[in-house]
Parts: structure tokens; C-alpha cells; sequence
């Protein structure tokens, strides 16, 4: 793991990682790929985030994931859960799209799943947003949360990773 996402991690609260799974290997992290602007571009696509805007101590943990991520201003947006979901555009420069749902309400309101949150973790839902083209959905927890539960922090980086891995694999 390269020294700054070693620091974004630890700015997360994340200082130690182990496997959910002791007969698993921990998964690997992709450092950035030292490339051009547009190689990079093709390499992560776009992420909408769906949960409550975070504000003080949780906003600076959704910085701190998006730094995280190597995500610029284009490659990411919030998205309210309560907005109609059927007006939510693909973009259409044709890269794919991965959505992460902060909080277990938000994942079912989006995906219309009924289950709570930790089924719906670890698995890719489906944004249901009445369209033909499926928006893979992570669901994660609430970042206010996080910060109460900062053991937490390493299960979401686990999202981050899923979602990271689906997003490269469309």
C-alpha cells in the first residue's frame, strides 16, 4: 500500500487491516495509476453517493474517502436518496457508474430491497430507477454512524474496495 493511501486509511480511522476471513489473503489495494488524465478517467468512472449530506466531522471522513479514491470533481456526485430516482441520468461519455449507499434505509430505498443493512452488505444490488441500464449499488454504512462506531471504518473501506472492483469490471 503506497504511503498516502496509508495515511487517507489512517485519517479514517483504519490503523490495522485483517481479513474478514482468516483463510482469505486481505485484499490488495490499486495504488493510482501514475498515467495520463484521460487514462485515468477510463480506469474509474463515475460514482454517485447516495445518504444524508455529511456535515462537520462526517463530511471530513467523506473527504477523506474521496481522496481515498483518486476521485476528482468529475468522477463522483451526491445523489439524495429522496429525488426521483427515474430523473437520474447516466452520463454520456459512456464511462460506467457505481453507486454507494450510505446507510441501510438509503440502500432500500434506492434498490427497493427489503432486507437491513448487513444482508445488503458484500453483495451488488441494483439502483431502481425504472431505466434498462442496471446502476450497480453498494450498500455501506451512514457516515454519522461510522463516526460512533469507528471499528466500522474497516468494513467500509471493504465497500469501497467491492465497489472500486465493479466499477473496473463493467
Amino acid at each position: 500500500m503506497s504511503n498516502t493511501n496509508s495515511a487517507f486509511l489512517k485519517e479514517m480511522g483504519i490503523t490495522e487491516w485483517a481479513a474478514k476471513d482468516a483463510v482469505q489473503a486481505p485484499p490488495t489495494v490499486n495504488t493510482p495509476i501514475e498515467a495520463s488524465p484521460a487514462a485515468e478517467k477510463i480506469s474509474q468512472g463515475h460514482w454517485w453517493f447516495f445518504g444524508t449530506a455529511p456535515q462537520g466531522d462526517a463530511q471530513v471522513l467523506f473527504q477523506s474517502v474521496i481522496r481515498l479514491l483518486g476521485l476528482s470533481p468529475q468522477e463522483w456526485s451526491w445523489k439524495n436518496a429522496g429525488d426521483d430516482l427515474h430523473q437520474l441520468q447516466v452520463p454520456e461519455d459512456g464511462l460506467p457508474v457505481v453507486a454507494l449507499a450510505f446507510g441501510g434505509s438509503v440502500a432500500q430505498k434506492i434498490t427497493g430491497e427489503k432486507d437491513s443493512l448487513p444482508q445488503l452488505r458484500e453483495t451488488i444490488l441494483a439502483l431502481n430507477n425504472g431505466s434498462n441500464e442496471e446502476i450497480p449499488v453498494i450498500a455501506s454504512f451512514d457516515l454519522a454512524q461510522l463516526l460512533a462506531k469507528p471499528k466500522d471504518k474497516a468494513l467500509l473501506w471493504q465497500d469501497l474496495l467491492l465497489a472500486k472492483s465493479v466499477l473496473q469490471n463493467i
